[in-house]
Formats: structure tokens, C-alpha cells, sequence
């Protein structure tokens, strides 16, 4: 399988399992990678023919600025199931929500949770 990296999205959202993220919010980045055959697109050069990133960005917002939950585990889960609902020519995605900023001691880049995911796994 051929692989299409939407890499670095940024959001911001009302996550978290303390009420102060959920009343100020954070910042989130996304990055995601579907497998998918692109030799039709390749030859084509056609949109159609592929997987819109702009689609893929839309998508990642409504779930990254949409309804607050507590885990990033979450977060990437819903989009994983999302991306593999709405792009049929998606057979499997990788998905890292990144969290930069969590309220907890220390100092990092942050957390971050990565899952990998193939297409009839949304159905389960």
C-alpha cells in the first residue's frame, strides 16, 4: 500500500480530564497516514480520483474542536473511525494526536497517542 501523510494540522479544543481544559482549552496537532493504492491518482492526475486533504483537515477539525471528551486516546480513536467511514479508498490510517501542553509537572513536547487502524475495524 502507497501511504498520504496530512501531517501538523492544528486545533483547538475543550479536552481533557480537569475542568480547568475544559473551560480554557489547548492545543492539539494531528497528524494522520492512510494506506491507499494511488496509482489511479498517479496516472490521472485527477481529484477525484484520491483523497481530498482538505476533506481529511475538515474531518480531524470536527473531532479535535468538537465535542470535549477526556483522553486523547479519544480523540484519536474517533478520528481514526471518521477517515475510515468517509474515504472508501482509505484501507488503513495512522493517527497521532499530540497534546503539547498538559497540565501536569515537567517539562517536554508534550503527549502524545498514535493508533493504527484498518478499514471493517470501524464496524466492530
Amino acid at each position: 500500500m502507497d501511504k498520504v501523510f496530512v501531517q501538523g494540522m492544528k486545533f483547538y479544543g475543550y479536552h481533557g480530564a480537569f475542568k480547568e481544559e475544559n473551560e480554557l482549552g489547548q492545543r492539539f496537532y494531528c497528524d494522520v497516514i492512510m494506506e491507499m493504492d494511488s496509482e489511479t491518482p498517479g496516472r490521472s492526475d485527477d481529484l477525484d480520483d484520491t483523497v481530498n486533504y482538505a476533506q481529511v483537515y475538515e474531518t480531524a477539525k470536527e473531532v479535535l474542536e468538537g465535542e470535549p471528551v477526556k483522553l486523547v486516546e479519544t480523540l484519536t480513536h474517533r478520528t481514526a473511525v471518521l477517515i475510515l467511514e468517509r474515504f472508501e479508498l482509505v484501507k488503513a490510517v495512522t493517527i497521532k494526536v499530540t497534546k503539547p501542553d498538559p497540565p501536569i509537572p515537567g517539562h517536554y513536547d508534550g503527549v502524545a497517542v498514535e493508533i493504527r487502524r484498518e478499514r471493517g475495524f470501524e464496524k466492530q
